[in-house]
């Protein structure tokens, strides 16, 4: 009997092969689900509901691309889906979710705000991927990225999903999404979620570390995840300002003129 084509030497390593080019790809499209699971409850007016979805999107993104990297299975193809991904979960899942919590009815300021985000958060992926083939120094991003960003607004609206009152409060949603998207474009630096270990080098206390950050997040995830957000977007100022003391230190003083 002839063998069929199920029983050929090397087609299972070919199906495995092409089953991992595909992965990276499967995350990818369910980090676009959350964005779009995002939209529709935030258009249903259910925050609280909207909100985890983007933080849902954030942890996909984050996994993609290091899955694809470790399987060696990083294609232009997935490149381009993973940007068209990112642009609907942190770019229009996070505006639908701001302005249905307050700045809808800020009228047209409101949806300026909203569009400036939007803008900064699509001028920042496309300087991203323009970037990201010529940048030397890989543990920092130019600008905030857009998932960390997307995640500021999320876990604000998570913690208080009581829509904004008089005019501070007013002001304040404004800047929930002036200040991210501001960052966005910015050329601050902002450390790389690729320097991160999540603890496949062999280190307990890094284990320890993420067990303990889960558990957290397990029993107060809407105060934790403030706690993460906003952490991170002070990170970059707090670094700036150690480097700059730093350099301030090690500058040698002027020397002293003739008398």
């Amino acid at each position: 009997m002839e063998p069929t084509e199920t029983h050929r030497p090397g087609h299972d390593d070919r199906q495995f092969r092409r089953g991992m080019y595909l992965l990276p790809s499967i995350i990818t499209i369910g980090n676009m689900f959350c964005g779009y699971a995002a939209i529709v409850f935030a258009m249903q007016n259910e925050l609280v509901k909207a909100a985890p979805f983007i933080g849902f999107a954030v942890v996909l993104d984050m996994f993609d691309g290091r899955i694809a990297r470790m399987t060696n299975t990083t294609s232009a193809f997935g490149l381009e889906l993973d940007s068209l991904a990112d642009i609907i979960s942190f770019g229009v899942a996070p505006v639908v979710l701001a302005f249905a919590w307050g700045l809808s009815d800020l009228g047209r300021i409101g949806w300026a705000a909203g569009f400036v985000y939007l803008t900064a958060a699509a001028m920042r992926l496309a300087r991203f991927n323009i970037q990201s083939t010529t940048q030397a120094d890989k543990r920092y991003f130019v600008g905030m990225p857009s998932p960390p960003a997307a995640g500021v607004i999320a876990s604000t609206v998570y913690l208080w999903p009581y829509p904004p009152s008089g005019g501070p409060q007013a002001v304040a949603a404004v800047a929930l999404v002036l200040v991210p998207g501001a960052l966005m474009v910015s050329t601050i630096r902002f450390r790389s979620f690729k320097t991160i270990n999540f603890g496949w080098s062999p280190s307990y206390i890094k284990l320890i570390v993420v067990a303990g950050l889960i558990a957290f997040i397990a029993t107060e995830p809407r105060i934790t995840l403030v706690i993460l957000a906003y952490g991170y977007l002070l990170s970059a100022f707090i670094e700036m300002g150690i480097q700059r003391l730093r350099l301030s230190r090690e500058d040698p003083p002027p020397a002293a003129g003739p008398a």
